[in-house]
């Protein structure tokens, strides 16, 4: 039971896409929306997103601009919007809660972030986080004042000579710098790849042009400034005190030992699954 929709984005002129999915059978017992990351799209969720339905919640997503069908063009990917880009994101995202809460009223409406998604999300929970049944952060991280404003200043000054929609090898590399040196980050060698230890996922990822692109400067300006204002003590300050949050104020935070960045297509993928709905069944009754 999948319906897949449009909706237009908060830069006024892209149609968004989207899908709200419920059990076949059985009584809705929560709904999840998960918000992907950078460079992806929401079709990579599919597995996650049977395990929900199987467990009776019900699934809302889409492609965030500039990625999957929500890019209308290559020429789009990894562009956001001309101001503000990661805000248009996160109202994006709110956009398609009030969707699907909508759709599925009454029942308890929970959210799940992962790696750029995470950082979004953590923005989105200081705006509108007021009503959730509880936030899941995933591959996550903090990043100091310093550097974000030093990475903005660059790509700021790249970008008036290149051009918003320019592609910089040099901001990627610097933004995937050295924590990621013991990985390898180009596909050629599947087993040590930063993803994930399931080499056929890592070979698929680098097999699909949606998955490849080098993002553009505006892509990198919203990430940034999404980065900068999750870091900030009085922003974090702004997530609503009562809501649970599976990595942060009800905080639980759960390790899964050798797993690496896309847990949700790691070699233990069923323990991690299994592990989110336990954490959003405890919260079905707060």
């Amino acid at each position: 039971m999948r319906d897949t929709f449009t909706f237009l984005s908060a830069d006024g002129r892209t149609q968004i896409h989207a899908f709200t999915a419920a059990p076949e059978q059985g009584e809705i017992r929560g709904v999840l929306q998960i918000t992907h990351g950078m460079v992806e799209y929401i079709d990579r969720y599919e597995l996650f997103v049977r395990y929900l339905l199987e467990n009776r919640f019900a699934v809302a997503g889409m492609d965030l601009l500039g990625h999957g069908a929500s890019a209308v063009s290559e020429e789009e990917w990894g562009y956001f919007a001309p101001e503000d880009p990661g805000g248009v994101l996160v109202e994006d995202m709110q956009k398609l809660r009030m969707l699907a809460q909508e759709k599925f009223s009454g029942k308890p409406y929970f959210m799940f972030g992962h790696s750029m998604g995470s950082y979004l999300l953590r923005r989105y929970l200081a705006s509108y986080g007021e009503g959730l049944s509880g936030a899941i952060i995933c591959g996550t991280g903090y990043v100091d004042e310093k550097t974000t404003r030093l990475g903005l200043f660059i790509v700021h000054v790249i970008a008036a000579f290149r051009g918003w929609h320019y592609r910089s090898r040099f901001i990627q590399n610097l933004s995937f710098g050295k924590s990621y040196k013991a990985f390898d980050l180009t596909g050629k060698n599947p087993e040590r790849s930063w993803l994930t230890k399931d080499t056929e996922i890592v070979r698929r990822y680098y097999s699909d042009p949606r998955c490849t692109f080098r993002f553009t400067l505006n892509g990198y300006r919203g990430l940034m400034e999404t980065v900068q204002f999750d870091c900030r003590q009085e922003n974090v300050n702004r997530i609503p005190w009562q809501l649970p949050v599976l990595i942060i104020p009800d905080l639980t935070c759960i390790l899964q030992s050798g797993d690496r960045h896309e847990i949700l297509n790691e070699l233990d993928k069923e323990k991690v699954f299994a592990c989110i709905l336990n954490w959003m069944e405890k919260r079905l009754i707060m």
